[in-house]
């Protein structure tokens, strides 16, 4: 039997833990080149809000009344595929579920010597490949830039700001909310400064963080910290627009930033980005962060959650801001 969380009715503004269930199901047997998984860790990540709303996106909506899907690792428990044996460790995308039926081919196998499981779905995951693709293909990081990052505390901008200072940059900026997180940016993450988003204007902050301006801006916000971010953007600045998590919650459209048209202005770039079209460069992510892990100079941390019964509750605190770092669960 399998315990797996399903979707039962569509959130109308926040979620709520009524919109999930707890179900418990007979797992299948597995197929000719399929395996079965128990999984160990799996993901809960802001963009699993867009998928529990009937509309059209980027990706497919969760259906009412069946398992949810996200990233996931576990260890292969039963084998039909000579390519991935029983006792391996793989990452899938069939988590919210303790065990999965898993078609070998879009496993991969995770090397445990190079990190332990939860990094796979932490910064050898997505989640880091999306910061590296934000500063070297979407807004790249010159020498000396200064670079400011929304949400800085999170999984994607805590391996960020970071990066960003591998990458040359002269002068990192963060937002977080809270004086927990924003000290955590500076003593932890190595930010330069940390704004408090709770503690006033932020253009402001960010107008005495960055007096000269800023030359990247990693957004995960939107709202106020995209405007205030295109009003302190310096000629040939850039911009990479990876989350909005201001408008989760909006009933409808919002209006665009008022001062949208500096761009021009000033020469600058504003382009969204879907990590899906990068996977090709998993392979070269994982060569650099997987050393920098292992010596120190990329710092990560987890917010876990226990059970498979409180993964609803840890998404619905991961959207509330309640993380540091990448959430997870461990099952």
């Amino acid at each position: 039997m399998n315990r797996q969380i399903h979707l039962v009715s569509r959130p109308n503004g926040e979620p709520r833990p009524e919109n999930f269930e707890l179900a418990v199901t007979e797992l299948p047997e597995p197929g000719d080149g399929q395996i079965v998984v128990r999984n160990t860790w799996m993901s809960v990540d802001p963009y699993m809000l867009d998928r529990m709303h009937d509309k059209e996106s980027y990706m497919p909506a969760f259906q009412l009344g069946a398992p949810m899907e996200g990233s996931a690792i576990g260890e292969v428990v039963a084998s039909r595929s000579a390519g991935v044996p029983v006792g391996a460790t793989v990452v899938h995308f069939q988590g919210w579920r303790e065990y999965a039926v898993v078609d070998a081919a879009t496993a991969t196998v995770a090397d445990l010597s190079l990190a332990p499981a939860e990094a796979w779905l932490g910064a050898l995951g997505t989640t880091g490949l999306t910061a590296y693709v934000a500063l070297t293909q979407v807004a790249p990081v010159r020498e000396g830039d200064v670079v400011f990052v929304s949400a800085a505390a999170g999984a994607v901008g805590s391996v960020a700001g970071q990066l960003a200072r591998k990458l040359g940059a002269s002068r990192v900026i963060g937002s977080a909310g809270g004086p927990a997180k924003t000290a955590k940016l500076v003593e932890s993450f190595g930010f330069d400064a940390a704004i408090d988003h709770r503690a006033g204007s932020l253009a402001e902050q960010l107008a005495q963080a960055a007096p000269d301006g800023i030359d990247v801006y990693v957004d995960h916000v939107g709202g106020d910290h995209l405007v205030a971010a295109i009003d302190a953007l310096r000629h040939g600045g850039r911009i990479a627009m990876v989350g909005s998590i201001s408008s989760s919650y909006a009933a409808g459209p919002l209006p665009g930033p008022a001062n949208l048209f500096a761009l021009a202005a000033k020469d600058a770039t504003l382009r969204g980005m879907l990590v899906s079209s990068y996977f090709h460069l998993f392979p070269e992510w994982i060569g650099k962060a997987a050393g920098w892990l292992a010596d120190g100079s990329l710092r990560t941390e987890l917010t876990v959650t226990e059970g498979i019964d409180r993964a609803p509750a840890a998404f619905l605190d991961m959207m509330r801001g309640g993380n540091v770092g990448k959430m997870l669960v461990r099952l």
